[in-house]
């Protein structure tokens, strides 16, 4: 009489599906390294920093400009210095400070939000080829 095998797969099969499983983790970690290290590269430099207080535009500032600007909304405010084409907010009136704790911003598409004053400061590329004026 035949035996049956309580188990359908050999030493030699799992083996080969750990060696499989590890092949493919290394090909995962290569394939979102790359990705990264691209994106990080092909960012694009901003050149306007955008205020936004409470979803109301209050000013948009050149990067290539330094000044100091005072940020108010209501009892609290947020101190945007700009210097060297980055934008930092270096003091809050709010209680965590995240945003003033928030690094440097120069590239675009980054911003330092800060929620208790409802102050966003975003970086932008302003597109050359589109007009200043919105119809």
């Amino acid at each position: 009489m035949l035996k049956k095998n309580k188990s359908n797969t050999s030493a030699s099969d799992v083996g080969r599906k750990r060696k499989n499983d590890i092949i493919f983790i290394v090909l995962l970690l290569v394939v979102i390294s790359v990705s990264a290290l691209v994106m990080l590269l092909m960012r694009s430099e901003g050149d306007t920093v955008i205020v936004t207080v409470d979803g109301k535009t209050i000013g948009e500032y050149p990067l290539s400009e330094n000044r100091e600007e005072k940020i108010k909304n209501g009892d609290g405010y947020n101190i945007l210095v700009i210097k060297d084409g980055k934008a930092d907010v270096t003091e809050a009136s709010c209680p965590d400070g995240i945003c003033s704790a928030h690094r440097p911003i120069q590239h675009d598409g980054e911003s330092i939000i800060c929620l208790p004053n409802k102050v966003v400061v975003e970086v932008r590329t302003q597109d050359k080829n589109q007009p200043d004026i919105i119809t």
